[in-house]
């Protein structure tokens, strides 16, 4: 079940928490820079190019024939991964509008019913590894990443059936090629509509 957070969380049994939500909170990064808690750590990851964009559009475009009225996706939703010492901002959340946090809550990520996230040249490794082990932790069912930067061969890969803060690879298809997303979702995304830059 989700936990909502108040702005200022109780202490998640690791040391610095406090301080890094504060000094998250603080943080006056330029504008449209992503400002994250990964690993208790505050990062901040430049504006993404316009690839990234166009890959988040064809995705939303896609998830809103087949979502809930009742559903959302968001671009800019931070959840909270407690365990993990995280607050993570996805590329997109779709997240039940009923489980949305109140003015000054935070949420925790297992509200989400699928998480994406699109992999910069920057960032890729915090997406393949830190926010991957999170997000199953915090048991988030579905995680969708978006790799145009594996190993010189962009990949879509399906994370599901969380267990233990670890997930098992549903599917991993290379772009170009299509990739099923399940129940609650039912839709083949086709892999060739995203940009490779």
């Amino acid at each position: 079940m989700a936990a909502v957070i108040a702005e200022r969380p109780q202490r998640t049994g690791a040391p610095g928490w406090d301080e890094a939500l504060r000094t998250w909170e603080q943080t006056n990064a330029p504008e449209g820079c992503k400002v994250e808690i990964i690993e208790g750590i505050v990062t901040v990851a430049p504006p993404p190019e316009s690839d990234h964009n166009d890959t988040a559009d064809e995705l939303q475009r896609l998830l809103y024939t087949v979502i809930p009225r009742d559903w959302g996706i968001y671009q800019t939703q931070g959840l909270v991964a407690p365990g993990k010492q995280g607050l993570f901002i996805p590329d997109l959340a779709v997240i039940p509008k009923k489980l949305l946090p109140r003015p000054r809550e935070r949420q925790t990520a297992d509200v989400a019913q699928l998480i994406v996230e699109i992999t910069s040249r920057s960032n890729a490794n915090h997406d393949r590894v830190e926010k991957l082990h999170a997000y199953a932790a915090t048991g988030v069912p579905l995680y969708l990443l978006l790799d145009p930067w594996h190993s010189g061969r962009p990949t879509a890969t399906l994370y599901g059936e969380p267990e233990g803060g670890s997930y098992r690879v549903l599917e991993m298809v290379k772009y170009g090629d299509e990739l099923r997303l399940p129940a609650p979702f039912d839709v083949t995304v086709d892999t060739s509509l995203f940009p490779v830059g």
